[in-house]
């Protein structure tokens, strides 16, 4: 899968965040350390969105894109 994130310089390095997944959200000391690091947080949240609605009901919709 593939997730536009958007990248911040700060003063501690980079600020790195998921758009589409509200509040995942990491960050690194160089650009290539902060995307190697969202990437663990996007998994993260999408592991922890599959435990907490395992047991609900879900239907999948497709748009045009």
């Amino acid at each position: 899968m593939k997730y536009k994130v958007n990248l911040e310089k700060t003063e501690e390095g980079f600020a790195v965040w998921c758009p589409g997944l509200p509040g995942c959200w990491s960050q690194g000391q160089t650009e290539e350390e902060a995307l190697e690091n969202i990437k663990d947080a996007i998994e993260t949240y999408l592991a922890t969105v599959e435990e907490i609605t395992k047991n609900k009901v879900s239907r999948v919709v497709e748009i045009a894109g």
